[in-house]
């Protein structure tokens, strides 16, 4: 079976391109995801769960910038040159990936001060959740198109498995 460059990324140099690449982005957006959502609700915004929350934004925007610039000159770049795109599903998969440096990059810019700095404290943290919904969305799909067989989506569709009827 074919495998999308994402899928391949998360499955060579086990452990730590897992973790590298998935687990501590996904991580800290999960972080702020609930320690939004219990500040929203209480409309509590100061103390040691918006520490966390804010820590885990810049944390996470920084560190997902260098992951974006890392597989775009390490990855984008040589596979666009090169003409290395293994199908429709596998530039989708890896473009939804990369995109999570908009909401990413947007939560620790609120949380710098760089944007949003004139609106309120409650206004803030309503924009910093919806970019946290916009992270979930790109995520899943990355991994949904990623999990794709990456021949999937190109004209003619993959050839079926042996011994499995096609449909």
């Amino acid at each position: 079976m074919n495998m999308t460059h994402y899928m391949e990324l998360l499955a060579v140099n086990q452990p730590w391109n897992l973790l590298l690449f998935m687990a501590v982005p996904v991580v800290l957006a999960e972080t702020v995801a609930i320690s939004e959502l219990w500040l929203l609700y209480n409309r509590v915004y100061t103390g040691p769960v918006r520490a966390l929350n804010r820590a885990a934004s810049i944390l996470g925007g920084v560190y997902f910038t260098g992951v974006f610039v890392y597989l775009l000159f390490n990855a984008v770049m040589p596979l666009t040159t090169g003409g290395g795109w293994r199908g429709p599903a596998d530039v989708i998969a890896v473009g939804s990936y990369l995109a999570g440096i908009v909401p990413l990059g947007a939560i620790a810019l609120i949380d710098l001060g760089l944007i949003a700095k004139h609106r309120d404290e409650h206004a803030r943290m309503g924009l910093h959740a919806a970019f946290v919904g916009v992270f979930l969305v790109v995520a899943h799909i990355a991994m949904i198109f990623g999990m794709m067989d990456p021949t999937l989506l190109m004209a003619g569709g993959a050839a079926p498995m042996p011994g499995h009827m096609g449909h």
